[in-house]
């Protein structure tokens, strides 16, 4: 599997997460994104910013323009809506990683019934 198809389906809880500790321009959303995941998910700038965008237009992420020396950047961070936007993300996904491995790795015991 690419690294892009592990990303698929799950572009905005990875963009939510790496905002849940504060502002982030762009590139370091990638950056972050890509540190905390051991250097395995690797994002491109033509996938981050129109996601960001829709996110935005959807109340779950505000803007402001920042300077960093002489460059300004669009910096992003979590509304109220984004971090219950987040939990569901993470809800959702427990679920579903819960689910596969019952299936993947079915001598695991799991919690709930099937």
């Amino acid at each position: 599997m690419k690294k892009t198809d592990a990303v698929r389906g799950h572009l905005d809880g990875l963009l939510l997460a790496a905002l849940e500790a504060g502002p982030l321009h762009g590139y370091a959303i990638i950056t972050a994104v890509q540190r905390r995941s051991g250097g395995v998910l690797e994002l491109r700038t033509g996938t981050v910013y129109p996601a960001l965008n829709r996110l935005e237009r959807l109340g779950l992420l505000n803007s402001s323009w920042c300077s960093s020396g002489e460059r300004r950047r669009r910096a992003y961070e979590l509304t109220g809506a984004g971090r219950r936007a987040l939990a569901g993300e993470r809800s959702a996904w427990r679920e579903f990683t819960t689910a596969v491995g019952a299936v993947l790795d079915p001598g695991t015991p799991r919690g709930g019934t099937v």
